[in-house]
């Protein structure tokens, strides 16, 4: 018997052996590429895409409601543990209209916001060097609150940090302001929930000084 017929005959019986657990491997990796693609062509659907975490900054300027993106990322590029992942999309799926702010427990609600806090501070580090290098810059306080908006024509459905200053949100305007977009009644709404939020409960907030 020749040596290339051995071969064969060696892998014909770890194929004899291991064929059962091939196909089975197969199988789980259909059967996941399935499910991924039904759960994607469901969130399309909604437009709820609950894996992702958005940065808004919410502002009054001119008397008109601002809302602007800072960043948004994968959460998983945040909060690194995909079981926090989950924690936090499970939370965000119990938010309703009266109560846009996810419902975490209370004694891990620091480490689910300081991981944003995190992300921000990274995104902002080039003020505070230069504060450090004695440069000009502009300080303010801002307060971070995680909350799903399910309330109104809100057009994607994320988790969103939502970044307000400190001051505004403790004397918000009994009148709702000029808005940029007839959407953005929805993130007014929310601003006046998270005021009576951050006077009852503070720990769903945290402060972040972000220097430009």
């Amino acid at each position: 018997m020749d040596t290339l017929t051995q071969v064969f005959e060696a892998l014909s019986d770890k194929l004899d052996d291991h064929w059962v657990k091939i196909v089975t491997g197969f199988v789980i990796m259909a059967i996941g590429w399935f499910l991924g693609r039904r759960r994607a062509a469901k969130a399309w659907e909604k437009k709820e895409f609950l894996d992702r975490l958005n940065v808004s900054l919410s502002h009054v300027s001119d008397e008109t409601l601002r809302i602007r993106t800072l960043l948004e990322k994968a959460s998983i590029e945040v909060f690194l543990n995909q079981l926090v992942v989950e924690k936090v999309m499970d939370a965000a799926g119990k938010t309703t209209p009266e109560d846009p702010i996810l419902p975490l427990p209370t004694d891990d609600y620091w480490y689910y916001l300081n991981s944003v806090l995190n992300e921000v501070a990274e995104h902002f580090a080039a003020g505070q060097i230069k504060r450090d290098l004695g440069k000009p810059v502009d300080c303010g306080n801002y307060l971070i609150t995680l909350t799903n908006e399910c309330d109104g024509a809100i057009r994607t459905r994320k988790v969103r940090a939502l970044v307000v200053r400190r001051d505004l949100l403790e004397n918000l305007p009994e009148e709702m302001p000029k808005l940029e977009s007839p959407n953005h009644k929805t993130r007014w709404k929310t601003l006046g929930q998270l005021a009576a939020a951050w006077k009852k409960e503070p720990h769903k907030f945290l402060s972040v000084e972000i220097c430009v």
